[in-house]
């Protein structure tokens, strides 16, 4: 199936975003990868996966990551949505990572898009959903909106499925920085939260100084970011001659999930050869259940949050 393709350039810094999910397919400045890419079907640059691998790039919402059951209790009322991840008994990432996203505006340096989310099953709420990816001297910013165009309450989260690289460098050779105080235990088998947040200091999980990655399995949902003086929290991916590449969020984005992508997952995908998951998420795993950072929109009231990532 061919998905459009747009390309976006600034300075050093080249982009193709995707109509598919939103996703961002790469990510390089002078040449060197800061994301990992997904190829295309053809050479001719306007076809792409139906599904690219592990979601790499998509959009997630109007929910990241997992429902128990796909089950969520809203003002009142239980809803049941599709198991998008039977084999966990899961709904999994939201509605629109399959889906093409219309274009609004597409410049040399951005392109913005967007989609409307409508009654799916288990889901009675109208969102309006748009994303502008900008390249700029500092890299890529990532602005996203949603909207609620119905006439009640509506829960709302979002993520980004992030796939970071330092260019070719093998991921056993980086070291890793999170400016992340805690962690949210999972059960193992279904992926979901199995108890509070604990503080990662003096623990494995503790990487606000950097640490190196060798032999490292994480697929941990992080949050207490501590942000740096202008109100975003950056996490630094270094290759051993001191380049990188850093995500950053803004304070909208509480959440992050870093997740190992080894080889035996297939999908694909080259996995932990080069690549680390680095997804920003306004609240943690079953948010729609437990209510932590779950945001609720009134009617007509619209929500904003940024990312970026940026090469050092």
């Amino acid at each position: 199936m061919r998905v459009p393709v747009y390309e976006i350039e600034f300075g050093d810094h080249r982009a193709d975003v995707v109509a598919r999910g939103a996703g961002l397919r790469s990510l390089t400045k002078a040449g060197r990868a800061l994301t990992e890419p997904w190829s295309a079907e053809s050479d001719s640059g306007d076809a792409v996966p139906t599904d690219p691998p592990l979601s790499a790039g998509l959009v997630l919402a109007p929910w990241p990551n997992r429902i128990r059951d796909g089950k969520f209790w809203f003002d009142g009322v239980e809803h049941q949505l599709a198991l998008t991840e039977p084999e966990r008994d899961n709904a999994i990432h939201g509605l629109v990572r399959r889906d093409d996203w219309q274009l609004v505006d597409h410049r040399a340096h951005r392109v913005e898009q967007t989609i409307r989310v409508g009654l799916h099953k288990g889901w009675p709420y109208p969102l309006q959903l748009t994303v502008v990816h900008e390249l700029g001297p500092v890299g890529l910013t990532v602005t996203h909106t949603a909207v609620n165009v119905g006439a009640a309450p509506a829960p709302f989260g979002l993520g980004v499925h992030a796939f970071l690289r330092v260019g070719d460098v093998p991921l056993d050779e980086c070291t890793l920085r999170l400016t992340a105080g805690t962690r949210l235990p999972l059960d193992p088998v279904r992926m979901l939260p199995k108890g509070p947040s604990r503080t990662v200091a003096g623990t494995e999980f503790d990487f606000t100084s950097p640490r190196g990655l060798a032999g490292v399995r994480l697929d941990t949902p992080f949050s207490s970011m501590v942000p740096d003086h202008d109100g975003r929290a950056r996490h630094e991916l270094r290759a051993p001659d001191g380049t990188g590449t850093v995500l950053w969020t803004d304070r909208s984005f509480g959440w992050l999930q870093v997740f190992t992508a080894d080889p035996g997952l297939g999908h694909g995908f080259p996995g932990r050869g080069r690549a680390l998951a680095v997804e920003p998420m306004t609240c943690p795993p079953d948010a729609f259940n437990s209510g932590i950072d779950q945001i609720v929109l009134a009617p007509g009231q619209e929500w904003t949050g940024r990312w970026g990532i940026t090469a050092v």
